[in-house]
């Protein structure tokens, strides 16, 4: 089991709150699985001031009965107090503690008044407080109504609003770091992603299939269902959403083909789309050289990693799974691997550009199509520079053909730097190296690089912060 991992700026900002001499409020937010009670727990290890209550759908009397209990345990004086939020929130507030409301939507759930109470306390009665008061959620869109949205009771109270998002990828794989070869990383990242929940549950010692059998495979593994529970948890009309994550996994991915695939109107996927969207389950994918808000060959995808896969293998085909017993990985998973986390590669490689190419200020990465041409890695540079990339994640080396595909692509490419004409730097990241003529290739030009996945498993270790979430203060 891996110790607590990454989230340095978050625990960081966290202490900082903790330690101020004025009343503050924090919002942590995010999705299920996170690990976001996890992040507020660590950055009190050290703190004996603080009142932690993980709330539970029950009634509001038990839930104020439960939280005084809790509060006792570090303030004995609180169970004095009228068993009312208001006047045990501004019983602790008056203590200066930390008060960390986890699950703040359960509290919500039974009583719509508690933001109005936290509103109030802060507006009229904190004066002299240096109380952090902490509130934590997965229901984004019951943590907005509250807290983040701008008519909510609380927005503009909150001194922090940290949106909790997956582990970048070094991060993520210093759960298997030491026993599985950058090879074997990226491959679990392309399963697992860089939700902690996920990663906790592989054993680093054992192979990567024994891994995927236990944890999705088995009848009884922890994941199995793991995808079924978070989504029927986060959204009220689960069918159609799992439509449209079946449709795009499957390869439907322009908006058009997803209402063919679903049989949902063309003009009602928005609110579907943007729920999805919210919960960082899907993303509108555009050429790098776009806009999403005005391009016209946008694509969506699936965001997490394991939801991907979960989609692609799992859905509708666990009988097959039990029927095959211990063969399943091996006869179904394993073959189909390779082209399944090609994309993740790809994405890899695009963060991996910053660190690859220092010498280059990136202002963005992605990949571009237009037709039939396609580039799997675009790195857009301040200056006349376009870093272009061809990604094989195959057990075949990388031939030239690969190269003259590349160059054809960017031929059709349009961009232009301000003020001037283009130059190009090529990258080729190849999982099984290169063919000689792609070597000797590399050796006569100065635009041409190959990348193997320990450089860019390396390369990553430099950038740990792709999936940090944004600070507001």
């Amino acid at each position: 089991m891996t110790g607590f991992v990454n989230r340095t700026e978050e625990l960081a900002r966290l202490d900082e709150l903790y330690d101020s001499p004025d009343a503050e409020l924090a919002v942590v937010f995010g999705r299920r699985r996170l690990g976001k009670t996890a992040l507020v727990g660590q950055s009190l290890s050290d703190r004996e001031n603080a009142v932690v209550y993980q709330a539970r759908q029950k009634t509001k009397a038990l839930q104020i009965e439960q939280f005084v209990d809790t509060a006792a345990d570090t303030y004995p004086g609180v169970t004095r107090v009228r068993r009312e939020w208001e006047a045990v929130l501004q019983y602790l507030t008056e203590q200066d503690a930390i008060i960390v409301l986890d699950e703040f939507p359960y509290l919500i759930e039974q009583d719509e008044s508690l933001p109005s109470v936290l509103q109030a306390l802060f507006d009229h009665e904190l004066g002299d407080s240096a109380a952090t008061v902490v509130l934590v959620g997965s229901s984004i869109s019951m943590m907005e109504e509250a807290a983040l949205l701008g008519n909510s009771p609380l927005y503009g109270r909150s001194s922090l609003k940290l949106d909790l998002r997956q582990l970048p990828f070094a991060a993520a794989m210093e759960f298997v770091a030491d026993d599985y070869t950058p090879d074997e990383q990226v491959l679990t990242w392309g399963i697992f992603g860089g939700v902690p929940y996920y990663l906790e549950e592989l054993d680093p010692e054992a192979p990567l299939g024994e891994n995927v059998s236990r944890t999705v495979l088995s009848p009884h593994g922890t994941l199995r269902n793991e995808p079924d529970y978070v989504l029927r948890m986060e959204l009220t009309e689960p069918t159609r959403y799992f439509s449209i994550l079946e449709a795009i996994a499957g390869g439907s991915t322009e908006r058009n083909e997803i209402a063919g695939a679903t049989g949902i109107d063309y003009n009602q996927l928005s609110k579907y789309f943007q729920r999805l969207e919210r919960l960082r389950l899907i993303e509108q994918h555009v050429p790098v050289t776009e806009r999403a808000e005005r391009s016209k060959r946008s694509r969506y995808r699936i965001r997490d990693n394991f939801v991907r896969l979960w989609f692609n293998f799992v859905y509708g085909s666990t009988g097959e799974y039990d029927a095959l017993g211990a063969e399943a990985y091996d006869a179904v998973i394993e073959p189909a691997l390779a082209d399944f986390v090609s994309r993740p590669f790809e994405d890899l490689c695009c963060t991996s550009l910053r660190a690859l190419y220092p010498e280059y200020t990136i202002t963005n990465t992605g990949q571009w199509w237009y037709g039939e041409h396609e580039v799997d890695v675009v790195g857009l540079t301040t200056g006349e520079t376009l870093i272009a990339g061809e990604c094989k994640f195959q057990q075949s080396p990388l031939g030239y053909d690969a190269f003259s595909s590349l160059q054809s692509g960017v031929e059709e490419l349009r961009w232009s730097p301000d003020g001037g004409e283009r130059a190009h730097e090529y990258a080729l990241f190849s999982r099984s190296g290169f063919a000689s003529s792609v070597e000797e290739a590399a050796a006569q030009r100065d635009d041409l690089q190959l990348f193997t996945v320990t450089d860019v498993v390396s390369a990553l270790g430099q950038i740990n912060s792709e999936f940090c979430g944004p600070f507001v203060r």
